[in-house]
């Protein structure tokens, strides 16, 4: 038990973890929650950093999940607490606490933990991804198609379980998504 809460501790600091800025600074943006969209993430670093930078911040909040579900994986063999690790993760990357609980919106840290999770149905979706994205030169409907596969094959390959505790992850995304859109109408 201890171990377990430990983990999911642990999962949320890495989450928490200021990777884009970090990375950010080293371009030349002090913070990346003040340009662009404000996100601090992926998207919001391609557009105001080098593409070496921006890979940097693909890679480290990819990372982020990876890492937790892992760890999580060590403590424990009950495939929830997998998935409340990729969960504490993708709060600690959306809401850390270091940060004024200002973050960004977990995609990324959810493709890493999903990785680990479910790695058939997610390297499947990958390479759906890559060859729509390929065949169309269209990368944000080539994410959505693959995004929006994914619960099928999951759910073929892993079974109902799994896939709800997946779309729980992905509301995670959403919930956030639509608190961000909240914060920036205009009062």
């Amino acid at each position: 038990m201890v171990q377990s809460i430990a983990a999911i501790v642990v999962a949320y600091l890495i989450g928490a973890l200021p990777i884009a800025n970090a990375v950010a600074r080293r371009g030349g943006v002090d913070d990346l929650r003040d340009v662009g969209d404000r996100n601090p993430g992926f998207w919001n670093a391609r557009g105001h950093l080098t593409p070496r930078l921006a890979t940097l911040v693909f890679l480290g909040d990819t990372a982020k999940g990876v890492v937790a579900v892992l760890i999580a994986q060590q403590a424990s063999t009950d495939w929830r607490l997998h998935y409340l690790a990729g969960a504490a993760a993708m709060i600690g990357h959306a809401w850390p606490a270091t940060a004024k609980f200002r973050g960004g919106r977990s995609v990324l840290t959810w493709v890493g933990a999903t990785l680990v999770l479910s790695p058939w149905p997610a390297l499947f979706c990958v390479a759906v991804l890559l060859l729509w994205w390929i065949s169309t030169r269209m990368f944000a409907y080539s994410v959505r198609v693959a995004i929006v596969l994914f619960p099928f094959i999951q759910l073929y390959r892993d079974g109902q379980w799994r896939t709800a505790a997946s779309g729980v992850l992905m509301t995670l995304i959403g919930l956030r998504f639509l608190l961000a859109w909240r914060e920036s109408r205009p009062r």
